[in-house]
């Protein structure tokens, strides 16, 4: 391909891209392929001469849309949002073609310095502590653009553990490094993200996961019984992950209560605001921030809510020595001129190289200004609200926890097999995406807004679907638990049918929401 036919085929790819994008109602969420699906597809050897761009564009919808999950979707409400947008795309486009390695301020000095100011705006927007600009009186702290949340919070763990190594062989210096890692223990809630069991999987220290209240938080109270608990075992308590709205049910840990516990007790405090970070644009939602000030690090991902693409995950540090002290290491072929008076990310992460990330974070920022990325924020959780109306009206269902910005959980009444039935049946309908969660033995749906293209019509669309599979289910078993139903079928139906009509009479907005 020549610079002419790049630019002709480059047109061509963005505006199937911004087709794909502003048609996705067309297409049916979830794919109805089998794993292999593709073995037929392709041939058994690569070609050994090359392609033409035309057969491989064809490809596109031939064998790649066929798998493809689309996330972007109005009907994509599995997980939390991985949102994109168009300044977003363009940025990536720019940093996809400048294609930097920025290991050192040296290797390409715009990509820190962008990355520097952008994470000093972001901190900002959230309401973070100032400890975590790069440029403020008397910070030592700063931020950084990680692959993903997991990562942050690996990192987060590797540089506690190597801190309070460090502290403890300033009384011995003979003890190993494997020994007073076995010594070590850390803890987050029984609502936490799996990485951070991974972590502990990776760093081999024991990981306890401490039980919350009935909603779904760790309170300061557990925490310090498990301290005292793993102290008289001979343990070393040493780091907590705190959960600021968790996977199942977006559930918020009660920084207020753990965070003066941390600090009398000498923990390191790490924050996981994955998904919910987003909202703390908003200043109405910062009441989940209360004791932030306790906090050592803090991580969340703009390429969830915030519009800025896959990958792109926000993580700031109130000490970066102690970041540094844990991935430092000066190669000659790494040092320049400015070692040591700039930044050098390469040590405040688990690789060497690293994207020119902080260029589409740039553009969104930029493009949708404060005011606009808060009513993307405030838009999503009306209509999650506008969802959880509508589970409400319907006595069939269940709200099992409370709803917190844009994610609700429902569930049919009665044994969890129903519940279950209904996500296998939507699920296989392909007209939505949904996950499941269990919270206190019982097994629930994840409803959650992610695209800022769903209006109302599509979570009526989307409520109406899921009633008629809960029908479908429901009249199937002769008898619904708590008496609701009778063993004449014809009674369950009519019943049914009514309840979906009037549901939908009362909760029918003709007028569409704009778009965010």
């Amino acid at each position: 391909m020549d610079l002419e036919e790049y630019r002709r085929h480059g047109k061509e790819l963005v505006d199937y891209i911004a087709k794909y994008l502003s048609t996705l109602r067309e297409r049916h969420i979830y794919p109805d392929v089998k794993p292999g699906y593709m073995r037929d597809l392709l041939p058994v050897s690569p070609p050994q001469e090359g392609e033409s761009w035309s057969s491989i564009f064809e490809d596109i919808e031939r064998v790649i849309m066929p798998g493809v999950v689309h996330w972007q979707s109005p009907h994509m409400h599995a997980y939390f949002p991985a949102l994109t947008s168009w300044p977003s795309l363009l940025g990536d486009m720019l940093a996809d073609a400048i294609n930097c390695l920025g290991f050192t301020w040296a290797s390409s000095p715009a990509c820190t310095e962008l990355e520097i100011t952008v994470m000093d705006w972001l901190a900002a927007m959230l309401g973070l502590p100032d400890y975590y600009l790069h440029h403020h009186p008397g910070s030592q702290g700063g931020g950084v653009l990680q692959s993903t949340a997991s990562e942050s919070t690996l990192i987060a763990l590797l540089t506690a553990r190597k801190a309070k190594i460090m502290e403890m062989k300033s009384t011995d210096s003979n003890l190993d490094d494997s020994v007073l890692n076995s010594r070590l223990v850390a803890y987050a809630s029984d609502q936490a993200h799996s990485s951070i069991e991974k972590g502990g999987l990776i760093t081999l220290v024991k990981i306890r996961f401490l039980e919350t209240d009935e909603d779904f938080s760790l309170r300061g109270e557990t925490l310090s019984q498990a301290l005292e608990e793993d102290r008289r075992l001979g343990l070393v308590p040493f780091f907590l992950c705190a959960t600021l709205g968790t996977t199942a049910v977006c559930a918020f840990d009660c920084l207020t209560e753990i965070g003066p516990v941390c600090a009398s007790e000498g923990l390191w405090l790490h924050i996981d605001a994955a998904y919910a970070g987003t909202a703390f644009l908003c200043p109405e939602f910062r009441n989940f921030l209360q004791g932030i000030e306790y906090s050592d690090s803090f991580v969340f991902n703009p390429s969830k809510w915030m519009m800025v693409h896959f990958d792109c995950t926000a993580f700031w540090v109130k000490d970066k020595w102690k970041l540094q002290q844990t991935f430092s290491v000066n190669p000659v072929y790494l040092q320049h001129a400015n070692s040591g008076a700039a930044i050098d990310f390469m040590n405040w992460q688990i690789p060497l190289s690293r994207k020119f990330r902080s260029l589409k974070l740039w553009f969104v920022i930029r493009s949708f200004g404060v005011e606009k990325l808060q009513a993307h924020v405030r838009y999503g959780t009306e209509m999650a609200k506008f969802f959880e109306s509508l589970v409400r009206s319907d006595s069939n269902f269940e709200v099992p926890a409370k709803r917190h910005l844009g994610l609700i959980t429902f569930r049919l009444k009665g044994p969890n097999r129903l519940t279950e039935e209904l996500l296998t049946d939507l699920t296989q309908s392909g007209t939505m995406y949904l996950v499941p969660a269990i919270i206190c033995k019982k097994f629930i749906i994840r409803f959650t807004v992610t695209s800022q293209f769903t209006i109302r019509e599509d979570i009526l669309r989307d409520w109406e679907i899921i009633q008629q599979s809960a029908v479908k289910i429901l009249l199937n078993h002769s008898k619904y638990q708590n008496g609701f139903f009778n063993n004449r079928r014809e009674s369950v139906l009519e019943k049914m049918q009514s309840n979906c009509n009037s549901v939908g009479a009362k909760a029918l907005v003709k007028e569409k929401t704009p778009q965010s």
